[in-house]
């Protein structure tokens, strides 16, 4: 695929800042955060019209009259504006409205059959794109709705990362798990990259590290919600930062450069080399002894898994974890691909013949 670049991000001081309300949810809280935001030097405003919430009963988002709000900011202080969209009459509304740049939310991308409507009502219109990840950790979900959308004739396209959704208490309302959006980069190419450290962290304390943790792995911007009186906000009140806080978090910011010179790092990099050649030559070794295990478990007439034996694995390397400064999750996702495809070899030396 290949995209085109999105011209508001190319006309707006590096990191790309995207900046507003959770949630539109009067005229006149609307202008006062865009102006606020302007006096900031903020040049794209966002703000959601329609709240997909996960009950009912919530607020939902004022829907198509905000979008009169909206056109407001544009026009008296020259913002560009944005909102999320989520059917096809969202988009046709949001485009009626003369919106510069629409965004399609986490639950609407994990929803192959929506991402093919918005696709649909997109086709032939010369708009930015911008998608956030899938709730669920799904890299191929994810680009799957980029290759809908690219079908369809939108060719400037970015990417939102905004945390994956996780089961039981958590330090993040969304886990970050960066490999994913480093795997959907190095998958997808050369494509603008925003982080939403607002949804991952859920609180406003968490904005400024998660801003930064995305600058450091090189992302394009941020969109980060902001609110003139965040305790009183109708949606997401938690991980809203006011106008003032915003300035500041933007001012502690680390601006590292993305070039490195390859003298500098050459040497660092043989090692890392060598080691991965020992790493590859030690799980080319581990899965010859896996087959031979298969084989043993094919003559006795046991089963292939055997999950006591994966939990000590994982006790045992606890303490490597502490010692290393390792982390824990890290070692365990390593292990659980490291399992699978033992699991893999063995089943198939004890089904040879069978299949």
């Amino acid at each position: 695929m290949n995209f085109e670049n999105i011209e508001i991000f190319d006309s707006v001081k590096r990191p790309v800042l995207i900046a507003g309300p959770c949630s539109a949810e009067s005229e006149e809280q609307v202008m006062a955060v865009a102006s606020a935001l302007k006096e900031k030097g903020v040049a794209l405003f966002r703000a959601g019209v329609w709240k997909p919430r996960t009950r009912p009963g919530c607020f939902e988002g004022v829907g198509q009259e905000a979008l009169q709000w909206l056109q407001r900011v544009k026009s008296e202080l020259g913002m560009y504006v944005s909102t999320e969209v989520a059917t096809a009459v969202h988009v046709e509304q949001a485009l009626a409205a003369g919106i510069d740049l629409l965004w399609i939310g986490a639950r609407t991308t994990a929803n192959p059959f929506a991402v093919q409507e918005i696709a649909d009502a997109l086709r032939g219109v010369d708009v930015p794109v911008l998608v956030k990840n899938p709730v669920n950790p799904d890299v191929d979900l994810w680009i799957g709705a980029f290759e809908r959308l690219y079908n369809a004739g939108v060719k400037r396209l970015g990417a939102i990362h905004r945390g994956f959704s996780a089961y039981g208490e958590k330090f993040y309302r969304n886990a970050p798990q960066w490999q994913l959006p480093i795997e959907f980069r190095r998958r997808m190419g050369d494509i603008a990259m925003i982080c939403d450290p607002s949804h991952i962290g859920g609180k406003r304390e968490l904005v400024l590290s998660l801003s930064q943790q995305a600058l450091d792995l090189n992302f394009d911007g941020l969109m980060i919600e902001t609110h003139c009186n965040p305790v009183c906000a109708l949606s997401d009140a938690r991980q809203q930062v006011t106008p003032d806080e915003l300035e500041i978090i933007m001012s502690k910011l680390v601006r590292r450069s993305a070039e490195s010179d390859n003298v500098d790092f050459q040497s660092y990099r043989n090692r890392l080399d060598e080691i991965d050649d020992k790493l590859m030559e030690l799980l080319v070794q581990r899965m010859a002894v896996s087959r031979e295990i298969g084989a043993v478990k094919r003559e006795k007439g046991l089963t292939v898994f055997q999950p006591f034996r994966y939990n000590k694995t994982i006790e045992r390397y606890t303490k490597y974890c502490k010692d290393g400064k390792i982390d824990i999750e890290a070692v365990k996702s390593i292990f659980e691909a490291v399992h699978s495809e033992s699991i893999r070899q063995q089943l198939r030396v004890v089904n040879e013949g069978n299949e």
